[in-house]
């Protein structure tokens, strides 16, 4: 079982930028694949990042790429995602997610089986 903590989200300005973080609970955090997904009101969940359990591999929805980065640090059970040149249509509520252990990374929310409570990200132009 896993349990999973976002924060770091806020209100900005388009062009500003923020960090979220997502802690995770237990000692297996390095077994599991990572993922970043959003979902604004009336809009379905969407896959934003996803990172392989070791880091080594990451992937990106087009709409972000070159403006977010996803990362993970395993001695802290913790993975980020920087954001940067935020746009209003960023706005919407992040969540995080992890697969089972060695699953391999997806962009698929059914492929995730642990979710945090979601951290709100409002983008104003």
């Amino acid at each position: 079982q896993v349990q999973l903590v976002e924060s770091g989200g806020g209100s900005v300005q388009a062009g500003g930028s923020l960090r979220l973080s997502c802690a995770a609970s237990g000692r297996t955090f390095s077994s599991y694949a990572m993922g970043w997904f959003r979902q604004a009101p009336g809009k379905e969940r969407e896959f934003v990042a996803g990172i392989s359990f070791n880091g080594g591999r990451t992937y990106y929805v087009d709409s972000v790429k070159g403006r977010f980065t996803i990362s993970r640090d395993n001695a802290k059970s913790t993975v980020y995602l920087q954001m940067n040149s935020l746009k209003p249509e960023d706005t919407a509520a992040y969540y995080c997610a992890a697969t089972a252990p060695y699953k391999s990374g997806s962009s698929r929310a059914g492929d995730y089986n642990y979710w945090g409570q979601g951290t709100q990200v409002t983008v104003s132009s």
